[in-house]
């Protein structure tokens, strides 16, 4: 038999999330491994509950949802996030798939609709319900793609002159996910060097910030 797929819910509204897992657990192949407040007891309790899929509010207080994907992801990029929110901005839906979401879900879909986006993650494919497809506009090639919070916070690090090693220990995260995410800044911001970082940096005000980590 099959493995039910694990479930864990994240949203500070309990009438939402009791509504959700019920919906979730009629089915025979899904098992609701949690129903959590806030992005910061998802990122506490992850590696315990285990989850094959996360379906994610964005605002929670403590830490929202776009933050915790960050986190999570950093910590478990294994883990396939959907967002489950009532925002069907474009700047919201943008921002949650370059922050590592798979999938973006309106609370208004039809209940069966959430089960057809969690199958479709764990099959490795995006899913965007159509409320959200329609508000997401064809982007301008020339647009440049927006540093998510955790690349802002490394990128000012590395400004600073630091190594990914003493960044890595700054932020207690893994050398080779800050690695990973100095590429990501240089894709999007269309550098070659890690003095043109600096440059950028500079330019936009970057070190005058607090750097405040997440």
């Amino acid at each position: 038999m099959t493995k039910p797929i694990r479930v864990l819910i994240v949203d500070d509204h309990p009438m939402v999330a009791e509504g959700i897992q019920s919906i979730l657990e009629s089915y025979d192949d899904i098992e609701v491994v949690g129903t959590l407040n806030t992005g910061r007891e998802a990122v506490d309790q992850a590696v315990e509950l285990a989850p094959d899929v996360i379906l994610m509010d964005l605002n929670m207080p403590d830490l929202g949802g776009l933050s915790a994907t960050e986190i999570l992801l950093e910590r478990n990029p294994a883990t396939r996030i959907l967002i489950l929110t009532m925002h069907d901005s474009p700047e919201y839906i943008s921002s949650a798939l370059s922050h590592g979401a798979m999938g973006y879900i309106l609370k208004d879909v039809p209940t069966d609709e959430i089960k057809l986006a969690i199958d479709a993650v764990m099959q490795g494919q995006k899913y965007l319900c159509t409320g959200a497809k329609g508000s997401l506009e064809p982007k301008d090639g020339n647009t440049r793609e927006s540093l998510t919070t955790r690349e802002q916070t490394i990128l000012l690090e590395l400004a600073q002159g630091k190594s990914n090693k003493e960044v890595a220990l700054v932020l207690d995260i893994s050398v080779r996910t800050v690695e990973t995410h100095r590429k990501n800044i240089k894709r999007k911001l269309g550098l070659s060097s890690t003095a043109g970082l600096t440059r950028y940096a500079l330019e936009h005000g970057v070190l005058q910030g607090t750097g405040a980590s997440l």
